[in-house]
Order: structure tokens, then C-alpha cells, then sequence
């Protein structure tokens, strides 16, 4: 199917608001008017200082003269932790009419120094902190520069002109099936995918974000900054985020970027704690990432906010749906963005549009691209109203010994929809005889069943389990179900780490 314009998005807002939601070629000219339209307001709040459009400009320029003298297109690393560091660092690279590889900030100076022979890099600016993970390429390549993000020329240098089909960033793909891979975004997937962001809520403009994620996370990257500084709103840097909660109080967000495992913490402490848990002005939540459980929309509907699923790929410039009506259609992924093509082929969502990347850097496409989509290797369907449903993974899916074939995500979402479960996670494994079955693990929801002691807790959830299970078809019936004692192990961007069975 083709994607529907976005009048489709127009009624879950204003018509003011929905008429300033407008395109931009490139992200230097998205940067110069919302310089222009929203220069005095605050753009950025970090370690206790409040920048506003304006002195982000000036900072970003006074750097942009210190990295000047590449040709367009060069591509330049940026190694910071959540920060204003980063912030300047990113759009003074980009505005420079330089691609900006972000590497995430754990990474070990070896591996920057292969980043930076992968990519080609010219340059790296970075933050506070950082000035060991350079280490390697200042003794092997000093034919790259080292600009600290904190650097600044005496005057400043003008944002470049771009096209849209320019780099605009590399950012790497999770890696949770494979090796990670960096997806060269241009300028015109990045500015689809920021647009893409305001639609389907009603308040969008002048907002007050508060940010949790990684800024080299394409979630972070594009719904949480990029959306934010189009729309003209405050963007608060969460350091630490184990100080989330004490940030919300103080802080007041009314959007916040969640994967679903910060929203169901988040959930748990405001049962326990209280509303304002989150600070009392939150409106809405948009979460991705990961599978979202109907029971988080529904709790948090019970708030007063609401919870926005959406689907989305690095490959994508992270945006491909949003779900509007999330109460009512609690399990989909949401309405298909604009200016894309989908299909779904033996089950299989293939993408194309202006919002997917441009290709791989540094690695093979070898099985990517057929017919000009981007395979996403996520199962998915379509119901008769147009809204989108991940149904698994092609690369997950389990072979039985009787030949039928098991999507494990979608029959955990069948566990997951269980009050008591919080999370579980499907799997082959052998039985003492040797015979191969379906295995179940669940971690327990917090706030469910607490008059009960452990083992009765643990036999209410296995028997509500079972139940799910007998409802199930017979080969998807799992024959083992067990209740973990603690959370699965997480990749950086809180996806569980699937189980492989060694054959």
C-alpha cells in the first residue's frame, strides 16, 4: 500500500497547529528558520544552564569555523555523552554540510578508531570526558582532527547550503540480530522522519521534552531532538537516568520518548508513588522500540496520558507509523506516515520511501533490497482500517520438528496482554528426553498480586499462563513456563536479548 497524505493525522489536532507543521529539504534550512521563529525561546536545558535557540546557533557556528575547510559531504565523528556538548557538536557538523557519524559513548577507544577507518572520517569532535576513546586515533591517525565539542572560534561560520539527497548522519542500527551496521541517513530521510513526529497528538508546538534516550539512538536522535527543536520546544538532558524521576518533578515534561521498559517503570513508581511521579503537566508518551503492551495504554489512559505505540527502523530515519487511536486499537503500531511505500511480501514488511536511509556504510547490503524496499525482516499486517500490526521476526522464527513455522513475538504478545506480566519471552529448548519444545519465560509486573507471597505469586501467574496457553493453537503451545525472578538481559536500547539454542 501507499502511505495516506497526512490530512489523515489533521483531525487529532487544531488547524493552526496542523497548518505549521511544514517540509524541509534539509536540516540547514529547518535549523535557520527555527533559529529565526524561536531565537529568544530555550532550546536546551542541561547541568542546571538554559540555552536558547539562538546561543545553540552561536555555538554551533563558532564551532562550525573551527571544523571548516572539508569538502561537502565529509563525514566527521561525534562522541559525546547526553549533553549540550553533543547537541552543538551534531548540528554544527550537520550545518557545516558534513555527515555526522555518531558513536555511541560506550564505545572502547579501539572501536572508535575502527569506526573512524570504516567510516572515513576526517574529523571527530568530542565531549567532555571523552578524550580517552580518541586515544587510539590520536597516536595511529593523525591525519584525523580532534576538535573538542567545548571548542569555539573567535567568529562565527554561516550554515551551509545542502541538498536533500546530501549525508546527513550515520547512525548504527541496534544489532540485536547481527553485527551492527551504520545506515547513512540524508538529509531528506532525517527531515521526513522529524516531521513525521509531530503528527497524530494534539499539542505539538512548544512542548516540554524531557530526554532519557541515547542521542546516537535513532529514537533519540530524531523523536526526541530533532522533533523537539522543529517544533520550537525545551528539551531537557536527562544525564543519568536514574535521576528521571527527580528531573519530571522538577523539570514538567508534557511529551515524553519512551521505550516500553522505561514506561513500565515509570507506570509502577506513579502506582505507587503517585501521578506526579512524572511531573503533573505529561500529556503524552510516544513509545517504540520494542513491543508495546495493550495493558501500558489502557494504565495510562487511567492517568490522563496518553500513550502513543509507533513503529519505526534505523533504516527509516526511525518513523514509519504512529497510532493515534491507541485506546481503541490498543495492539497496532499505528497509521502508515506519509511519502512511503509499503508491502508485505510471504508476511514480510518491505519499505520504501523518503524517509529510508541510503544504504549501509562500511558493510554488505547482500539480501537488503529487492525490487527498490528495504526488506525489514519484521513480520507485519494490515487490518481493513489501514493500521499496521508487528506480528515478529522472519530472522526469529522457530521450526518445529513437525515443519509448522513459530513466531515467538506473537505469542508472547498473547502472555503479555496478561495483567501480571510484564514482559516474557518465548524460546526453543530441549526436554530431559531430547525431544525439542517451546519454552516460556515471564518477568512478573511489579504492582500485580504484592498480598501474596513469592511462591503464590509465582503459581497465580503460572496458572494464568496456562489458561492463555490452552487457548492457544496447539503448535504454538509452550510446555514449559517459568517465572523469572528478575528482567531479561537488555541490549542498549532495552530489547531483550533473545535465547539461541545451540544445535
Amino acid at each position: 500500500m501507499i502511505s495516506k497524505s497526512s490530512e489523515v493525522f489533521k483531525k487529532y489536532t487544531d488547524e493552526a497547529t496542523f497548518a505549521r507543521i511544514v517540509p524541509f529539504a534539509t536540516v540547514c534550512d529547518m535549523w535557520k528558520s527555527r533559529v529565526a521563529e524561536f531565537g529568544g525561546s530555550v532550546a536546551i536545558e542541561d547541568d542546571g544552564n538554559k540555552y536558547t535557540f539562538a546561543e545553540v546557533e552561536a555555538d554551533a557556528a563558532r564551532l562550525r569555523a573551527l571544523i571548516a575547510g572539508e569538502a561537502k559531504g565529509t563525514r566527521v565523528g561525534v562522541i559525546a555523552a547526553n549533553s549540550y556538548d553533543f547537541v552543538v557538536a551534531y548540528i554544527a557538523a550537520v550545518t557545516a554540510g558534513y555527515t555526522a557519524a555518531l558513536l555511541p559513548a560506550h564505545l572502547p577507544a579501539e572501536a572508535v578508531f575502527g569506526c573512524a577507518m570504516m567510516f572515513g572520517l576526517k574529523k571527530i569532535i568530542f565531549g567532555a570526558g571523552m578524550e580517552e576513546k580518541t586515544a587510539v586515533v590520536a597516536s595511529q591517525r593523525p591525519d584525523v582532527s580532534l576538535v573538542s565539542a567545548s571548542a569555539r572560534a573567535e567568529c562565527g561560520a554561516p550554515i551551509a547550503e545542502v541538498e536533500g539527497s546530501d549525508g546527513c548522519a550515520i547512525v548504527f542500527t541496534g544489532g540485536t540480530t547481527g553485527k551492527s551496521k551504520g545506515a547513512l541517513l540524508s538529509h531528506r530521510a532525517v527531515m521526513e522522519g522529524t516531521v513525521n513526529g509531530c503528527y497524530g497528538y494534539k499539542d505539538v508546538f512548544a512542548q516540554r521534552y524531557l530526554l532519557v534516550l541515547p542521542l546516537t539512538h535513532v529514537f533519540g536522535l530524531i523523536r526526541n531532538l530533532m522533533t523537539s527543536l522543529y517544533t520550537g520546544s525545551d528539551l531537557f538532558i536527562c544525564r543519568n537516568n536514574k535521576d528521571m524521576f527527580r528531573d519530571c518533578a522538577a523539570f514538567r515534561p508534557t511529551i515524553l520518548v519512551m521505550v516500553p521498559a522505561l514506561a513500565e517503570m515509570a507506570l509502577t513508581l506513579s502506582k505507587k508513588f503517585g501521578r506526579n511521579m512524572m511531573g503533573d503537566a505529561l500529556k503524552t508518551i510516544i513509545c517504540g522500540a520494542a513491543p508495546v503492551a495493550p495493558y501500558l495504554v489502557a494504565e495510562y489512559d487511567k492517568l490522563g496520558v496518553n500513550l502513543c505505540p509507533g513503529y519505526g527502523l534505523t533504516e527509516s530515519a526511525n518513523l514509519v507509523s504512529g497510532n493515534p487511536e491507541s485506546v481503541s486499537k490498543p495492539e497496532s503500531v499505528g497509521i502508515p506516515f506519509p511519502n512511503q511505500e509499503l508491502r508485505i511480501v510471504n508476511g514480510e514488511l518491505w519499505l520504501k520511501g523518503d524517509n529510508m536511509m541510503d544504504g549501509y556504510v562500511g558493510a554488505q547490503e547482500s539480501g537488503a533490497y529487492e525490487d527498490g524496499f528495504f526488506k525489514t525482516g519484521d513480520l507485519a499486517r494490515f487490518d481493513e482500517d489501514g493500521y499496521l500490526y508487528i506480528t515478529g521476526r522472519t530472522k526469529e522464527i522457530i521450526v518445529l520438528p513437525s515443519g509448522e513455522n513459530v513466531s515467538p513475538a506473537e505469542v508472547e504478545f498473547r502472555f503479555n496482554a496478561l495483567d501480571c506480566v510484564q514482559d516474557s519471552q518465548v524460546f526453543e529448548a530441549i526436554a530431559d528426553g531430547g525431544a525439542h519444545i517451546l519454552a516460556l519465560e515471564v518477568v512478573p509486573r511489579a504492582t500485580m498480586m504484592t498480598d501474596l507471597s513469592p511462591e503464590e505469586r509465582k503459581a497465580k501467574i503460572v496458572e494464568a499462563c496456562e489458561k492463555v496457553n490452552a487457548e492457544l493453537p496447539s503448535f504454538e503451545r509452550v510446555s514449559r513456563i517459568t517465572v523469572r525472578d528478575s528482567d531479561f538481559e537488555r541490549t542498549p536500547a532495552m530489547k531483550i536479548i533473545r535465547y539461541k539454542l545451540d544445535k
